[in-house]
């Protein structure tokens, strides 16, 4: 022990931060093909979207061209990505849905 050191000095506690994270856009794009009833039940279905919710999400993505179903952690916009596509491509649909950093 060093001279200024004695058995009962503590050693200040370490504050450590979690950094929350990182969050993920998933975006439908719009297409000529998928139809927009198609569109609106995958937002229900897998995206968990009210039916108002889900119509306001496809009419933006059918206007503007793209639109957010939601932003999730990397882990589910993935598997929300991959679930979409399997869906409509087993529905004969070329929807294209994608994911960004927030």
């Amino acid at each position: 022990m060093s001279q200024h050191q004695t058995d009962t000095d503590v050693a200040p506690e370490e504050k450590t931060k979690t950094k929350k994270p990182r969050r993920f856009k998933v975006i439908f794009h719009n297409d000529d093909y998928t139809t927009m009833e198609f569109v609106v039940q995958v937002l229900e279905t897998i995206y968990h979207k009210s039916p108002a919710e889900a119509t306001q999400i496809m009419l933006r993505v059918h206007k503007k061209g793209t639109g957010i179903a939601g932003v999730y952690t990397r882990e589910i916009a993935e598997t929300k990505v991959e679930q979409t596509i399997d869906v409509a491509r087993r529905e004969g649909h070329p929807l294209m849905v994608t994911m960004e950093p927030e």
